[in-house]
């Protein structure tokens, strides 16, 4: 599992723009849900959007930043798995879907983060976020602070569990990048979203994501509702080698946003491809280098390059490649020295940065001198 999504997720800075609406692709289905967004998570590509940039009420989707947050905790080791909790009489009475434990009874950090994950309990959140920031206020300062190094520019966090607030705010495309980054920097806890029900204090409750139950390729995330949010679910289904990732925010019902989310779903796979453009490694040029150890750098990528597109316009794309001239020493393996851009029928769908496949050392003094006087010449 850990390999899988390590093969997945591994992000690098690129620029993948959206498929030009005039290419033949079968039309996107209309949702009935206030924004939606569906992502391919091998690219990092968005195939389709609606609404993604829209402000709205996150409700329990807000606690994917507090799983984020405990599972960094946990890999910092300021809590562990087998350690146990106290519960607070501010989480014990906190409003919402609970977990249902007791004040004054020690909870372990295992069963809190199934209460949080599986249950939704703002009780378990409330309890881990008290223990990890100090105070509910502590934590979620780290919240906001998170948000803005992973680039969720449109979202404000104002407490741990989603609780109604006008100033607990985020986006479609905000919630896509914390659903990535939970999974690509904590694979190892991912597995807990797929659990279908978790007991405690003999109280079974469901995961409330109904994909879990109808549709084997779904194993995650989180669902969320509140009457100003609406049902909202963000989704995530492995078939074959891909992974598409579903944001389908402000529907009616709870099976709404199931249903909504499985039409997206099923879209994405049945009427994109997905191409893998470069291997890892793969040598794309021999370039010149100048004043190094080496006469020549070889550039490539150092992850696969997978690109979607419109099922069967896969063989139409073309490769532009720029580089960075004169390329002078030193040079360390995976920094940038050029740009491949992608286009189809002359449009431009992505951009990715060449790297140096290996370090490249200066030249001794003779051969600095010898290629700066050429390099006069040139």
């Amino acid at each position: 599992m850990k390999k899988i999504f390590a093969l997945l997720l591994l992000i690098i800075s690129c620029t993948v723009m959206a498929v030009p609406a005039d290419l033949p692709a079968e039309p996107p289905p209309k949702l009935t849900a206030k924004a939606w967004l569906l992502l391919d998570m091998q690219s990092g590509q968005v195939l389709v959007e609606h609404n993604a940039d829209q402000r709205i009420e996150p409700a329990s989707l807000t606690k994917l930043m507090s799983a984020y947050l405990t599972f960094a905790a946990l890999h910092r080791g300021q809590i562990k798995l087998t350690g146990s909790l106290p519960v607070s009489e501010k989480a014990w009475k906190a409003e919402g879907s609970r977990m249902f434990i007791e004040p004054n009874k020690p909870v372990s950090v295992s069963d809190l983060l199934r209460g949080m994950i599986v249950q939704s309990g703002n009780d378990a959140t409330m309890v881990l976020a008290e223990a990890i920031g100090g105070s509910e206020a502590g934590f979620v300062e780290m919240m906001n602070k998170q948000a803005q190094k992973l680039g969720m520019s449109n979202t404000h966090f104002t407490n741990p569990t989603g609780l109604p607030d006008a100033r607990n705010y985020s986006t479609a495309r905000d919630l896509s990048r914390l659903a990535v980054a939970l999974v690509r920097d904590f694979p190892q806890y991912y597995p807990l979203y797929s659990i279908k029900e978790y007991t405690y204090n003999g109280i079974t409750q469901p995961n409330r994501n109904r994909l879990l139950w109808t549709d084997p390729s779904v194993d995650g995330l989180k669902t969320g509702h509140t009457q100003n949010a609406g049902y909202c679910l963000i989704a995530s289904s492995h078939r074959g080698t891909r992974r598409l990732l579903s944001v389908v925010l402000g529907t009616e019902s709870d099976s709404a946003r199931a249903m909504e989310s499985q039409r997206l779903l099923n879209y994405g796979f049945q009427f994109y491809d997905s191409v893998r453009l470069y291997a890892k490694n793969q040598i794309v040029a021999n370039l010149k280098v100048w004043k190094g150890s080496y006469g020549t750098l070889k550039a490539g990528f150092t992850r696969d390059i997978y690109l979607n597109l419109p099922r069967g316009q896969s063989k139409g794309i073309k490769a532009t490649m720029t580089t960075r001239q004169p390329l002078l020493a030193p040079l360390v393996a995976g920094q940038q020295v050029g740009t491949v851009t992608i286009t189809l029928d002359g449009k431009q769908l992505a951009q990715y940065p060449l790297q140096a496949l290996h370090s490249v050392g200066v030249a001794n003094m003779f051969g600095r001198a010898w290629d700066s006087l050429r390099l006069l010449f040139k």
